[in-house]
């Protein structure tokens, strides 16, 4: 049979079982570095599938191998594992998170689920392969550096390229989202403390007010990105969280405000934070005051190469049909697939996962009732499959 109705066929059979384990996944969340439960049960998978594979990887990521029956290039294909600190609102769900606090708000339990489902329909095929392809089950991508880790310990030795997806819940079920070039953003945090001097309120003028220096810090900060930015390159300045004095009657002493910094131009990334500290510097001054400011590089950007969306593109119109191939804008949520793609060629693209009740599909990533349509996971994992097939054909393509 040929590989790709192979695929095809292993997926649609295996349809019940994904949603099962992926529902398992839902039910029992871990954050990142703690995934021990779940990368024990892909490990299971993996096993019973006659696998490879190295465990603890990054603490408790796994890498895998599938041979090919025949000698070409290695593809990697990722799923990333961990969940969030997120208390789960789907009360009437019967698959609830059984963890209170936490939840997999972004779908990283249906990416793992469409690994295992790509593995399986890939291993039954792989005597018609030429190449191998390598399953990556990273853990800790929100925020925590993962992808980093993962590659500091060897997962992409010897690959030549990497292909990955996200459910995206305002995407129709179906549908595939590539972006050429920048599709999501650098990714950096910043901490801000201004220092006064605290007193009675009823005695202004004897105190260095903390306060109204971190509101005038707040609105000068939006400069940044209405007058000081050139319009034509993207930048979010956003505060998170201010935090500071105990007492309605007293003029508090410090504040400290918390808050990201989104762009995609790496000069620019370089740029902000010397304006960041010169309007806070210069907001401290004018107070009479003084000021901390702890700026920290995340995430880089994820950048996709021309031929990497090329590729998918390919295998999105053949799989799904040219008209559920779109072009989607950049956006500003950051991802850790950019360290892969800063090692070597590859394809990160959104999947349609929008869910069928009418209330859910306003719930994007990260909200506490966040859910996905399941028909999707047949759909991702398929999209994995192939995309590691096509690429593999391509050996003399030039992709």
């Amino acid at each position: 049979m040929d590989a790709s109705k192979a695929v095809k066929s292993v997926l649609t059979e295996l349809y019940p079982k994904m949603v099962e384990q992926r529902r398992d996944f839902h039910r029992h969340p871990e954050l990142g570095f703690e995934e021990i439960r779940t990368s024990g049960i892909v490990a299971q998978w993996l096993e019973q599938l006659g696998l490879e594979m190295r465990t603890g990887v990054a603490k408790t990521g796994i890498v895998a191998r599938i041979k090919a029956g025949r000698p070409g290039r290695t593809v990697a294909l990722r799923a990333d594992m961990d969940a969030l600190p997120i208390q789960d609102a789907k009360t009437e769900c019967d698959y609830r998170s059984t963890r209170d606090g936490f939840m997999h708000a972004c779908g990283h339990d249906a990416h793992t689920t469409m690994l295992l489902g790509a593995a399986t329909a890939l291993v039954s095929v792989k005597e018609q392969l030429s190449g191998d392809v390598v399953l990556l089950f990273q853990p800790a991508e929100e925020g925590l550096g993962g992808a980093d880790r993962m590659i500091q310990e060897g997962a992409l030795e010897g690959v030549d390229f990497v292909l990955g997806q996200h459910v995206a819940p305002s995407l129709p079920t179906g549908v595939i989202g590539l972006t050429t070039g920048p599709a999501m953003a650098n990714v950096d945090f910043f901490i801000i403390r201004l220092h006064g001097k605290g007193g009675h309120g009823a005695y202004p003028h004897l105190t260095v007010d903390s306060v109204a220096m971190a509101g005038q810090a707040i609105t000068a900060l939006q400069n940044i990105v209405s007058r000081m930015a050139d319009p034509l390159q993207a930048v979010v300045v956003t505060i998170g969280t201010v935090q500071g004095g105990y007492r309605d009657s007293v003029i508090a002493e410090s504040v400290e405000l918390t808050g990201t910094v989104r762009t995609f131009d790496t000069l620019v990334r370089e740029w902000a934070p010397i304006q960041i500290e010169r309007i806070i510097a210069g907001v401290a001054s004018a107070f009479d005051g003084s000021y901390e400011l702890i700026y920290r590089n995340d995430t880089p950007a994820v950048v996709n190469p021309t031929e990497g969306v090329a590729l998918m593109r390919s295998v999105g119109i053949e799989t799904l049909g040219k008209k559920n191939v779109i072009d989607v804008p950049p956006v500003m949520g950051g991802e850790d697939f950019a360290y892969y793609l800063r090692m070597i060629p590859g394809c990160f693209w959104w999947l349609g996962a929008r869910h069928p009740k009418p209330q859910t599909p306003g719930y994007g990533l990260h909200h506490s009732a966040f859910d996905i349509d399941e028909n999707a996971l047949v759909i991702g994992a398929r999209m994995l499959a192939e995309g590691a097939l096509h690429y593999l054909r391509s050996e003399n393509s030039g992709v």
